[in-house]
């Protein structure tokens, strides 16, 4: 057999597919370091006769050959006598298959759909230098020398009668050391094994050593001389004594996994990103050869896994995430591929499909295998997962636009409430472009100071004054005027702006008010409440920051109120409850926002010292005619005063809500009724010429301040 660096490597693929040869043919083409000849033959009648004139070096045998399979052909060719470089194609995750094949005497397997020309490369090295290796066991059943060649992989050989082990060269370099002599010991390999690798690694030994596995085969970490862990594969075979039960020796190489770990995830073992965008991109090739061929990219996004790995632990979050896999793996044909392309994301190509029908199909199969309970350590857990699906059209000829469109669709399902699929839409794209101009220009706004804050008054029903004003904040776009909060508040929370721009409002709306306080002595002291985002509520420096913000502009905490919403608190309660117990010790007071839209627990209302409880505006409304309603808000009421807190009704539009609320009990209202939303300006005025007393007539007046 020649030197792999020598001439040319002949090589004879059997496949009865012709674009499946296309492709082989490709990716031969980008070898770095092998020249090769290629032939083909399609049945298997010419692999067998082609293989017994021996005018090969390395011999490739595709499972499926017509009513015959490569595993067939390739336990033929061993029964002849053949010690030959074989590697045999099978189907995706067909773990059966693949023992099977290497049972049989195969050097090597490659899966279809997963395979680059990196991995193409290594397996025909592994495949000549392995049966080079079994051929010099074969000839020196006592004594042999396994020389390094030339070749990508380590080799080894472990002589169990004197505990002797021999590591090459490029063993040696694989662990960073080259040049320099290891100590021909196990001990020497073992006790660089990671860990969490050694049990796995061992049980895998013994088990070939007990003729319970054809072959040793483990892909673990190894430390290397730099202190990281390095992912290797090592696989080996033993030499049993005549009485086929003593071990004399055990033999074979080991691979650097490097490049194979940047293609493939550690944690689920599945592709990665990088693998699927080639393997997408050979599927468009073959959309180019066969017009009428249709496959669909789905983009799958777990619900609530960050809730899941915050509560639980990384550890948990972790298995979950295999378990994911796992189940996606086992819903899916042999023929799909499944990537995991980073956090709780996954990816999946559905070729060869008949029509739109079978991708949502699968998709709903996927949630619903999800949404089974998996149980991790103890805990229950349940998931579900937003998908989008992207199908192939004459606009999509690139992966990373196709693997895009899926990903936009994906959250368009997550929008519309999660645990559901949407088939992407030309709109779709449109839309995520809109949200990127608006992201654009939120930048520019941040930094050109295009915000206002804007004040609505909450007035007590006891006194009839203006006790606190809400500060909202708006956006004067200089090309599109007044912008709505609902529009870009969503976007400046999903980019991570909304730190910027609520730390902006605090400054302002502090500001602002420690000018009312020089300036309106005729009046009380008023109060003002700022809307906190769930991203600001999440920072730890959050209390400091607020200090900060109170010590510059002179306004004493007292006069300061947040407002945060059921949904932050429930999301994460302990994290919470240290942080709402920061700013009471710094005398702010805390509101809860739009209640009754959220997790509505009353649990969470007892165990936190919360000062006011605010009614959404959607109770409100109807309150006077939907007797569902008036009973949803009297309980409210009577639920915030009995654990010691102040009513506000938010959305007060009509005479009939106000006097509704004011025989009920209700504290405080605010709304338009009483005066919409003014700019700072516009505010002052109002309040000088409202004086101490602001509601002269409730019963009679209807809005009762303006600009």
């Amino acid at each position: 057999m020649r030197h792999l660096d020598q001439l040319q490597i002949k090589i004879l693929l059997v496949e009865d597919d012709e674009d499946d040869f296309f492709l082989f043919e490709d990716l031969l083409d980008d070898f770095q370091s092998i020249q090769f000849g290629l032939d083909w033959v399609d049945t298997y009648d010419k692999g067998l006769d082609a293989v017994q004139k021996r005018q090969h070096d390395v011999y490739v045998f595709d499972f499926r050959l017509g009513s015959r399979t490569g595993l067939d052909l390739l336990e033929e060719v061993v029964s002849l006598g053949y010690r030959i470089p074989i590697i045999l194609l099978t189907g995706q995750e067909d773990r059966e298959t693949d023992l099977a094949a290497m049972d049989a005497g195969a050097t090597d397997y490659l899966v279809k759909g997963m395979i680059t020309s990196a991995l193409l490369e290594r397996s025909i090295r592994y495949a000549i230098n392995h049966t080079r290796a079994l051929v010099a066991l074969q000839e020196r059943e006592s004594q042999y020398d396994l020389v390094a060649q030339a070749s990508n992989d380590g080799l080894w050989d472990w002589n169990l009668q004197t505990h002797q082990v021999y590591y090459s060269p490029r063993w040696a370099a694989i662990i960073g050391q080259g040049g320099q002599a290891l100590q021909p010991e196990i001990q020497e390999w073992f006790e660089r094994i990671h860990p969490e690798d050694k049990d796995r690694f061992k049980t895998d030994l013994r088990r070939h050593l007990r003729r319970e596995t054809s072959a040793f085969e483990c892909q673990y970490r190894i430390l290397h001389q730099d202190q990281t862990y390095r992912w290797v594969s090592s696989r080996g075979m033993a030499v049993f004594g005549p009485d086929q039960r003593s071990v004399l020796r055990m033999a074979g190489s080991q691979t650097d996994l490097t490049h194979h770990i940047a293609l493939y995830d550690h944690l689920t073992g599945l592709p990665s990103r990088a693998l699927f965008l080639d393997q997408l991109r050979r599927t468009l090739t073959r959309v180019n050869r066969q017009t009428n061929y249709l496959f669909a990219v789905l983009f799958l996004d777990c619900d609530r896994f960050k809730v899941i790995n915050d509560s639980l632990g990384h550890g948990i979050g972790d298995q979950l995430l295999i378990g994911v896999a796992q189940r996606l793996t086992a819903a899916l044909r042999p023929g799909d591929v499944i990537a995991r392309l980073g956090g709780d994301e996954f990816a999946i190509l559905l070729e060869n499909i008949a029509g739109p029908d079978q991708a949502e199909h699968v998709a709903s199969r996927l949630n619903r295998e999800l949404e089974k309970a998996f149980e991790l350590q103890g805990h229950t857990v349940y998931i579900s997962a937003s998908i989008g699906i992207a199908l192939n059209s004459e606009h999509s000829l690139q992966a990373e636009n196709l693997l895009r469109d899926a990903d936009n669709a994906m959250y368009r399902a997550k929008a519309l409430g999660k645990s559901r699929y949407v088939v992407f839409e030309s709109s779709m794209h449109d839309r995520v472009q809109a949200l990127l101009r608006v992201e654009t220009d939120l930048r520019a706004a941040i930094a050109n100071q295009e915000f206002q804050l804007y004040y609505q008054p909450i007035v007590s029903l006891a006194t009839h004054e203006i006790v606190s004003l809400e500060a909202l904040i708006r956006w004067q776009h200089p090309e599109r005027g007044l912008v709505s909060p609902l529009e870009f508040i969503p976007v400046a929370e999903e980019t991570g702006l909304i730190l910027a721009i609520g730390q902006w409002v605090l400054e302002e709306a502090c500001q602002q008010l420690w000018q009312w306080h020089q300036t309106l002595t005729e009046i009380p002291p008023l109060s003002i409440s700022v809307n906190l985002s769930r991203k600001q509520f999440s920072q730890a420096s959050l209390g400091q920051q607020i200090q900060s913000i109170l010590s510059e502009t002179g306004v004493s905490a007292r006069h300061l109120k947040l407002e945060i919403t059921e949904t932050m608190i429930m999301e994460n309660e302990v994290m919470v409850a240290e942080l709402i117990s920061q700013l009471r010790a710094l005398g702010l007071q805390l509101q809860i926002d739009d209640f009754g839209t959220g997790y509505s627990s009353l649990s969470f209302l007892h165990n936190f010292p919360l000062d006011t409880l605010k009614i959404d505006r959607s109770f409100i409304e109807g309150l006077v005619t939907d007797t569902e309603k008036s009973e949803i808000v009297r309980t409210m009421i009577t639920l915030a005063h009995n654990l010691g807190m102040t009513a506000i009704a938010e959305g007060v539009e009509t005479q009939s809500q106000l006097q509704w609320l004011q025989q009920h009990h209700c504290d405080c209202v605010q709304g338009y009724l009483l005066s919409k939303p003014l700019s700072a300006d516009q505010m002052q005025r109002a309040l000088t010429q409202s004086g101490k007393v602001f509601v002269q007539s409730l019963e009679t007046s209807a809005v009762v301040v303006s600009a």
